[in-house]
């Protein structure tokens, strides 16, 4: 027999390493009675499993001291990541980091060859069950399910029944969540195909623990995901009439939701656009979805939004979520959706009963993959036999997460008292049909690492059937391991549970499977386009970010006048209303008083405590306020984000927060204290600017940020000025000399090599700096000629001629020191304060008119762009 490459050969050179098993059976615990243990391939057995022994011995007893090391490296990876997930997603609260485990399920070939086969077998009854019930409903009138199982439950879709089109939609994909009772066999426990969950999270999964366990990985001959993900995708064009050009879309209901990280990780693995409802629009019974350049068709909808949401003109009129007249476009056969309406009704458990009658009736074929025994209450029959045993049994309702139905938590019928239990069995007599039970079974336990010990924990593998074809289905190879908490006997996210990783090994001297090359998913130029939402976002992502900078360096810069104790009157007249028209300050805040007043101390120290008191002021738009909506609007922006560039992001909003609220660490009332924050937001700033010039791709999306950042700097700069020029005299030299100093500081003019602050006593030095200097990126002739090129670019003006949101801008003659100096060299303020006038009023024009053309679509209402 040939030889096993050597990436797949034991670490010991061929032998075992006797002392791995002897080492895993110290740290391991045995399995609960009664459970299978996936370590041990049996229940109470002594020897590891084949694969397990195999994982271990290719660690070696060195790493295999290194477990605990190698668990917060996973969790620092998750946290530096940001993959989160959120059960009860709030707008200011904070996002529950994803729960993972450090060891992976491990299932062999020939195990994972028949679940496979199985798993196929149950997608493709669904599917033929999914095309019965909405077009000649045979198999209900042979009584092969019950009709009012299916015509009773509140998500089936009325709407759709019967229409010629319908054929024309079937299932594209379908989860399995599946358990391996005390004897080592797999049962399904319940089916997902209305919006399964998990496709981004066991990609996500893959990636951390094959980073942790790089060897192992190579050594098991793991098989790979990405083709068939693949693969779906281009069944999916295949089945549009659009074919190979059909622009694919990823319905989202938005940031709030728990799953919303996997909703943007998918979609930008997958390479397509990420939308919310809000994104999309139907016309003449069409698709199309906003765009910065116009709407734009799309041919093919994954959606993560249950059905009740899609369409508030024919399901739910308070959904906010959906798009009206999507069922129409459906129905018209213009769109498909992925899966398509009007599968909730396929994920409830009460099916399970009837799907091995089913599998005979429509394949010819004896169901491979059993169910757990399941008995729906609806029929008298099943209540009567199985009431009397509710204590073994699990209680779930018929109509799982409906939307129309108040569902119930399901409830181990065990771990009820008996009064409890009798209370349960009233609640099912008088509506029998909202529930259903189905047998328990204690759920296999696969190794946990937990505090320095590897613990048996039970497990539930939701498995994903793909369509790659019109009569072809493929199963991922792996799946998402959830695994229930301590002492818990439902594996559930919400309920506290983790996850882990699935290897599907090869069997053993065999590469993995190498199947056929796919088309690498390229993106088609409109793939590239931007979401009117995504642009604004983007847009408010820039203003954001600079409002932040803008508020650090002007709190900064008056604490630490404010610490040299030297304030003139005017320049604390100038510092306090900036102040306040930033809203650092309240408007109302006393003016300074004159050096000598007994008032002046403690006006000063009132300015300073408001100031630094009102940095976390979240009522206003303090720093604290626009680092949260920095943090709040980059969320909704995931897919187009880094993982660096996010964790920036939050990280920085978090830490704010945290310095105002937890004891010890509160906002102090020093203003040491308050500059060393603001020196490390400073810090931190200039990570996330960095990210934004040089980890984003330069395409319409980052125009917009860019010219977010830029208006609220021209804003920003000209306020300064001018507001300096109202309440310092021209003619007052030492104040003009200060002034000059601190506009440069606030300016950030210690970036221009060889700049000098002495420079300040020179008027027409600092005029240059601050305003005529073409070439430093925080003077106001920079600053509008960017804004000039980034409008162009954005409004693909032919080369030579400018926008005519760019017509306000002034030329660069206006921006010359001829312009705004006298004869003698001085500074004219009438001059200068006329030219900031005109640029704080273009800063806020050019920022309503980018907004009706790009992100309302004011001047272009009813177009549809190619």
């Amino acid at each position: 027999m040939a030889e096993p490459p050597a990436s797949r050969r034991p670490r010991s050179g061929g032998e075992s390493n006797p002392s791995i098993p002897d080492s895993v059976s110290h740290l391991s615990n045995a399995a609960a009675a009664g459970h299978y243990d996936e370590l041990r391939a049996a229940s109470g057995a002594p020897r590891l499993a084949s694969p397990w022994q195999a994982f271990f011995e290719t660690l070696g007893p060195q790493e295999m001291g290194q477990l605990d090391q190698r668990f917060q490296s996973l969790q620092r990876q998750v946290l530096e990541n940001g993959i989160t997930y959120n059960v009860y997603a709030e707008q200011d609260g904070p996002q529950r980091p994803w729960a993972i485990d450090l060891f992976p399920l491990l299932l062999g070939a020939d195990d994972w060859s028949a679940l496979a086969k199985g798993v196929v077998q149950r997608a493709r009854v669904l599917d033929a069950l999914m095309q019965d019930a909405y077009g000649p409903q045979r198999l209900l009138r042979e009584a092969l399910v019950p009709a009012a199982l299916v015509h009773g439950h509140p998500d089936f879709l009325r709407e759709l029944q019967g229409k010629p089109a319908v054929d024309a939609f079937p299932l594209h994909v379908a989860a399995f969540d599946l358990g391996r009772g005390p004897e080592g066999r797999w049962a399904v426990i319940s089916q997902r195909v209305q919006a399964p969950s998990g496709m981004g999270y066991l990609l996500e999964n893959r990636g951390l623990i094959r980073r942790q366990f790089a060897e192992a990985y190579a050594h098991l001959g793991v098989q790979d995901l990405g083709a068939t993900y693949q693969r779906w995708l281009q069944a999916l064009r295949e089945a549009s009439p659009a074919g190979s050009a059909a622009q694919i879309a990823l319905l989202t209901p938005g940031p709030f939701n728990e799953t919303y990280f996997e909703h943007a990780y998918l979609a930008r693995h997958l390479g397509i656009a990420l939308v919310e409802g809000s994104d999309l629009t139907v016309r003449d019974q069409r698709l199309y979805w906003r765009t910065l350049r116009g709407l734009e068709p799309v041919d093919i909808l994954i959606k993560r939004l249950d059905d009740a949401f899609l369409d508030p003109l024919e399901l739910r009129p308070d959904s906010t979520l959906g798009v009206p007249g999507l069922l129409q476009a459906v129905r018209a056969g213009h769109v498909m959706l992925a899966n398509p309406p009007g599968t909730a009704w396929l994920e409830s458990p009460a099916l399970l009963g009837f799907l091995p009658g089913l599998c005979e009736r429509i394949l010819g074929e004896t169901l491979q993959l059993p169910s757990l025994d399941t008995w729906w209450c609806g029929e008298r029959s099943a209540m009567d036999a199985v009431l009397p045993h509710l204590g073994r049994t699990v209680i779930k309702p018929t109509y799982p997460a409906s939307a129309y139905d108040e569902a119930f938590v399901s409830t181990l019928g065990g771990s009820l008292s008996l009064d409890l239990q009798d209370q349960w069995r009233g609640r099912i007599v008088r509506e029998p049909h909202r529930y259903t039970l189905q047998a328990y079974q204690p759920l296999s336990q696969m190794p946990t690492w937990r505090g320095h010990r590897i613990v048996p924990q039970s497990v539930v593998l939701r498995v994903f059937a793909l369509r790659v074809g019109p009569e072809a289905w493929e199963v991922l190879p792996g799946g998402l391991a959830r695994i229930a908490s301590a002492q818990a006997e439902i594996a559930s996210m919400q309920r506290g549970g983790s996850s882990a990783d699935v290897w599907v090994l090869s069997n053993a001297g065999s590469a993995p499977p190498n199947p056929a090359p796919v088309p690498p998913n390229r993106p088609t130029a409109r793939a590239r386009a931007v979401t009117s939402r995504a642009g604004e976002n983007l847009f408010w992502l820039g203003r954001y970010t600079e409002r932040s900078e803008n508020a650090q360096r002007l709190a900064s810069l008056c604490l630490q006048q404010l610490q040299r104790g030297d304030l003139s009157p005017p320049i604390w007249v100038w510092l306090q209303g900036l102040c306040s028209l930033n809203s650092l300050v309240p408007a109302e805040l006393p003016r300074p008083a004159r050096s000598g007043d007994d008032r002046h101390e403690a006006k000063r120290l009132l300015f300073e405590r408001t100031l630094v008191a009102g940095l976390h002021d979240l009522a206003q738009p303090s720093l604290g306020y626009n680092l949260a909506a920095m943090a709040r609007t980059a969320a909704s922006l995931r897919e187009r984000l880094s993982p660096q560039q996010w964790q920036a992001i939050s990280q920085l909003s978090t830490r704010f927060a945290h310095w105002q609220s937890v004891p010890g660490q509160a906002l102090a009332t020093t203003r040491e204290e308050a500059l060393r924050v603001l020196a490390e937001v400073a810090t931190d700033l200039v990570t996330i600017t960095g990210a934004q010039n040089d980890r984003m791709t330069r395409d319409d999306g980052w125009q917009l940020l860019t010219l977010g950042r830029l208006v609220e700097r021209l804003g920003f700069l000209a306020q300064s000025l001018r507001t300096a020029l109202e309440v310092v005299s021209s003619t007052d030299a030492e104040a003009i000399a200060t002034l000059g100093r601190l506009l440069m500081e606030l300016a950030d003019g210690q970036l221009v090599p060889g700049a000098d602050h002495a420079e300040g006593d020179d008027q027409a030095a600092w005029l240059a700096r601050l305003v005529v200097d073409a070439e430093h990126p925080r003077s106001l002739h920079w600053v509008c000629k960017t804004i000039r090129a980034r409008l162009n670019k954005l409004a693909q003006t032919p080369l030579g001629q400018d926008d005519g949101l760019a017509q306000g801008l002034p030329s660069a003659a206006e921006l010359s020191l001829e312009s705004l100096c006298d004869a003698s060299g001085a500074m004219n303020p009438v001059a200068l304060t006329r030219l900031l006038t005109q640029l704080e009023t273009f800063a806020w024009q050019v920022s309503d008119g980018l907004a009706q053309r790009y992100f309302t679509h004011a001047e272009s209402v009813g177009s549809v762009g190619a």
